[in-house]
Order: C-alpha cells, then structure tokens, then sequence
C-alpha cells in the first residue's frame, strides 16, 4: 500500500494520534476511508466507461471492416460476371463466324460435280 511498511504506518498513526487527540482521530479516519471510497468509486466509474467507449469503438471499426470486405467481395464477384459474360460473347461470336452463311452453303451445294456424278 503506497509503499509504506507496517512499522511505518504505526508510527504515521501516533503522530497522529498526538497532533489530532483521541475524540477527533476516529472520525478523521472515517473520513479519509469515506473519501477514499469515493475516490475508488469514481476510478471504477471511468474505467468503466473508458471500456464501454472502447468496446463501441472496436465493434464500430469491426462494422466498417465487414463492409468493406463485403464491398470488395462484391466487386470482385461482378468483375467475375462481366468477364463470364464477356468470354460467352467471344465464344458465341466465334461461333458465328464458324458457320457458313446461306450464300456459302449454295456455293458448296452449286459446286462442280465429278466424272462419276454427271454421269
């Protein structure tokens, strides 16, 4: 406690004892222990209210932390959409361009037959 040793808080309290008198003494020390009460009250009070403070804060950085993983989460999830949607494009241009139009497969049907087909 404070740092002070038992045989010095003795010789603290008959100093006292001495300065003070015996009828004042006791209520002094009810006093002092009220005081300190007080003091242990309000220390409680604020470190109560510092860890509330803080846990708001940690839960209010947790929030914005989810949000911003969600948003990228969903930027990242349409990016993966717009280049499946841009690849199902490329493939069905591909395909179009594979297939002979109708003006190509007359050319095919209309091509010169063999020997054995005039025949």
């Amino acid at each position: 406690m404070f740092g002070i040793g038992s045989t010095e808080l003795i010789v603290i309290l008959v100093v006292a004892l001495i300065l003070i008198g015996p009828q004042k003494l006791p209520e002094l020390i009810k006093n002092l222990g009220k005081g300190l009460s007080e003091v242990k009250k309000m220390s409680n009070d604020v470190k109560s209210t510092l860890d509330a403070e803080i846990s708001a804060a940690d839960e209010e950085r947790k929030q914005k932390e989810d949000l911003a993983r969600e948003a990228a989460r969903k930027k990242a999830e349409e990016e993966a959409m717009e280049k499946a949607r841009q690849a199902e494009a490329e493939k069905q241009q591909d395909v179009e361009e594979k297939q002979p139009t109708a003006d190509e497969t007359e050319e095919v049907a209309e091509a010169p037959k063999t020997e054995s087909e005039k025949a």
